[in-house]
Parts: C-alpha cells; sequence; structure tokens
C-alpha cells in the first residue's frame, strides 16, 4: 500500500512538498506544495507546462501533470519542514513516455519481463568554486598531485559532513568521501541499490549538494569540465544484474575476472552503442573537453577516449574491479540520472539478447599504448558527433522508442547549433589576419 502523503506530513511535521521532475537535459524543476494540498496533489498530480522545461513540446500541448512517487519521500536534513519526492509525468490520462523517469521505468519493466533487475551505484564528481565561478573556492589548493589531500579535504570538512551527514540521516549509507584528482574537487559515495532508487538519490545529492554549498558561500558545479587544465568531472556508474527478487548477483560468474555469460552479453550490448549512448553519457558541448582531453596538471585525464575495456584498470572506458560486477567510467557530471541508467539498460538488455560478444579484454595502459589497440572504435569527438551516432542507432530506437530518442536529439542539436553560432575570443585571435 503506498504511502499516505497527508498522513506522512502530520507525522514528521512538513508544512511543505516539493513535487519535482527532471527534463530531458538533466533540469530538475519542482512546484512548492503545502501540505494542506498533498492529498489532491498525490492523487491528481502538480500542473506543468512541458513547453517551459526541455521537453520536446508546444505552448498548444494540454497541461502535463507530475504525479509524486511516495516512495520517494525525502525529508530535507537542513529544513525539515521541507520533503522532496520524485514525480512520473502524466499528460491526458497517460505517461509522457518520453519523460526520463518513464524511460528508465520502461526499462526497467523490460528487464522485469525477462527475469532481471538491474542495480547500480554512482560516483559523482563535483568541484567547490566561488559564487561567481570563476575559480576554486579554496586558494590554498594548489598541489600538483592534490588527489586524497588530506589538509584541502579538512579544509572543506563543514561542507562534506554537512552533506555525509544528511546521508547518514536518509539511510543512503555513505561510506567515503575524499578529495579527488583536481584542485578544488571532491567525491562522496554511498551504498549501490536498485536503479530507480539510486536515480532519484543521484538527483536528490546533485540538488542537496549544491543547496549545502550556498548555504557556505560556495557553488557546487557538477560541469563535466570547468577549468582547461584539471580533471574533469566524472559519474562513473557501476552495475550488476540481480534475479527479479533481488537476491542473485547473476554478473557472479567462474571467468578469472569474476563475471557470468549474461554479463559478458550485457557489456557486449554497452559497447556495440557506445557512440549513440555517449549522446547521453557526455550530454552537453563542454563533455567532449573532458573524454577528448589532453594531459592535466596531475599528469592524467581519467576519461576515456576509445570503446575499450579491462581489469582493474582505470585507462579503459569499462573497467572490472571486482568479481559480479562492471565500472562504465565514460559518463560526466551532466549525465542525466535517469537517462543515464536507462540507456545502459535498454543497451545491456541488447547485448544479453542477441549475445554481442564484447571482444577480448585489453590489459594495457590505454594513456600510453593506445596505439596497440588495433581496431578499437574512438569515441565521438563532439556533441555533435554523437548526436549523429544516436539518431541511426537502431538499438535505442527499437528499446526506448524512436519518438523519444528523435525527441532528446531534436532538443541536443538545437543546443549544438546555438553553440555554433557563438563566436568565441580564440577564433578572433586565430582568424582576423588569415
Amino acid at each position: 500500500m503506498a504511502l499516505d502523503l497527508a498522513k506522512a506530513a502530520k507525522e514528521k511535521g512538513i508544512k511543505y512538498f516539493l513535487i519535482s521532475f527532471v527534463d530531458m537535459f538533466g533540469v530538475t524543476r519542482a512546484k512548492l506544495v503545502p501540505a494542506r494540498a498533498i492529498a489532491q496533489m498525490q492523487n491528481d498530480g502538480a500542473g506543468f507546462a512541458g513547453f517551459a522545461a526541455w521537453l520536446d513540446m508546444t505552448p498548444a500541448h494540454p497541461d502535463m501533470f507530475g504525479i509524486p512517487d511516495p516512495n520517494s519521500l525525502i525529508v530535507l536534513p537542513w529544513k525539515r519542514e521541507v520533503a522532496w519526492l520524485a514525480s512520473d509525468l502524466w499528460m491526458d490520462g497517460k505517461p509522457v513516455e518520453s519523460s526520463p523517469r518513464i524511460m528508465l521505468k520502461r526499462q526497467i519493466e523490460a528487464a522485469a519481463k525477462r527475469g532481471y533487475r538491474m542495480k547500480t551505484g554512482v560516483e559523482c564528481e563535483y568541484f567547490l568554486i566561488n559564487q561567481d565561478g570563476t575559480a576554486l573556492s579554496d586558494a590554498r589548493d594548489t598541489q600538483t598531485k592534490p588527489c586524497y589531500d588530506q589538509s584541502a579535504l579538512m579544509r572543506r570538512y563543514d561542507i562534506i559532513a554537512a552533506i555525509c551527514d544528511s546521508m547518514i540521516e536518509l539511510g543512503w549509507n555513505p561510506y567515503q568521501n575524499d578529495h579527488e584528482d583536481a584542485n578544488g574537487q571532491f567525491e562522496m559515495n554511498w551504498d549501490y541499490n536498485d536503479a530507480l532508487l539510486t536515480a532519484d538519490r543521484h538527483v536528490f545529492f546533485k540538488y542537496m549538494t549544491k543547496t549545502i554549498a550556498e548555504n557556505h558561500g560556495m557553488r557546487a558545479t557538477f560541469m563535466p569540465k570547468p577549468f582547461a587544465d584539471l580533471t574533469g568531472n566524472g559519474c562513473h556508474c557501476h552495475v550488476s544484474i540481480w534475479d527479479k527478487a533481488g537476491k542473485k548477483n547473476l554478473f557472479h560468474g567462474r571467468d578469472d575476472m569474476g563475471l557470468s555469460a549474461l554479463a559478458y552479453g550485457f557489456l557486449g550490448g554497452v559497447m556495440h552503442s557506445a557512440e549513440a549512448l555517449t549522446a547521453f553519457f557526455n550530454p552537453t558541448v563542454n563533455s567532449y573537453k573532458r573524454i577528448n582531453a589532453p594531459r592535466t596538471v596531475s599528469g592524467a585525464t581519467w576519461a576515456p577516449n576509445t570503446i575499450t575495456y579491462g581489469g582493474n584498470n582505470r585507462t579503459h572506458m569499462v573497467r572490472i574491479p571486482d568479481p559480479g560486477r562492471i565500472e562504465f567510467r565514460l559518463m560526466d557530471g551532466a549525465a542525466n540520472p535517469y537517462l543515464m541508467p536507462a540507456g545502459l539498460l535498454a543497451a545491456g538488455l541488447d547485448g544479453i539478447a542477441n549475445k554481442r560478444d564484447p571482444g577480448k579484454r585489453l590489459d594495457i595502459d590505454m594513456y600510453a599504448e593506445g596505439h596497440k589497440a588495433r581496431g578499437a572504435k574512438k569515441l565521438p569527438l563532439n556533441l555533435l558527433d554523437a548526436l549523429r551516432h544516436m539518431e541511426k542507432n537502431k538499438v535505442l530506437r527499437e528499446t526506448m522508442g524512436k519518438d523519444s530518442i528523435d525527441s532528446y536529439v531534436k532538443l541536443r542539436m538545437q543546443e549544438w547549433h546555438s553553440f555554433k553560432r557563438h563566436l568565441s575570443q580564440w577564433e578572433r585571435d586565430h582568424t582576423l589576419d588569415c
């Protein structure tokens, strides 16, 4: 039986609810609903105009309603009179099929029909910067090798502890926080779980991190490459497929990497569609300054540029760190929390069904010996290339819906054309005297 939100409001002292949804660009939208109206909203949903968000709609479309998922309820640890709810978008009495949370739920349903259940964990990297976004918040964070820098980590203790304490209170089971490979960059890890739950938490984590940073006079950014000379923000995703009950990990196997044939089929499917999936995993113009970057101050980019996999080797697009799970390292901080796992699951299910072969594992340093990966496909060099791959990818069009893929490509193409119309100072510096 679904949680009664009106009753929960009285029990928990909730005065307002944020009924939230995520559009195709990963932007979190919401309405603030007083507790007195939540019973009606739980039944009918909060009204939105789809054209006002990044959804492929016009002003002529009817009202869209966000029906809150009571299972997603999160009371804000820093403002306990307010609670957050993920919602599913409906229009004319039917789900909006091209909305990201519905797209993920459709893939979860497809997996369930085959007896599968995907579990995921995410590694969200972010920078703490000044309020106007021009510099790091910590002027003393200058080490050439800043990863795991204890002093820099502890100078940001108040923010990191506030975020981690919030996750503990919410029952996410966070287990480590660290200063990452770039100056001013941090990562916080919490337990993996079912794909939809992890996606909802991913959405809330980004909101929570930004809000707590603002409360401390700083700004948190998940931008893929906010500083040209520093390592970018990744969002690595760890994946395993379980039986329908969620009791047995079906990726566990007896080969030398501890993976099953099912796991390799899933991996083969993702690698087969990797060029197209890049449009989901690396969805902005800026994303391609991270995955096709030159060496950074620390000595490495930690991001792939080729479609390869290896064992416990961070120079590949895919790493197999432990038996029974696969780490996909392509995604960046701009990846949509719902479209990222939806794309993985769609491609992975195709790989299982068609027994797609991921090829041989490469036990080489791709940064130093990438030329030895003969025949390996390169990742797209820019957003336009990725969108063109997505547009013609039959797997994603069939599994995720032609209309949904067309809508995503259409909206991102608009962004690409907007970027191309921009005249940069670099062009002026290098072309005025041509």
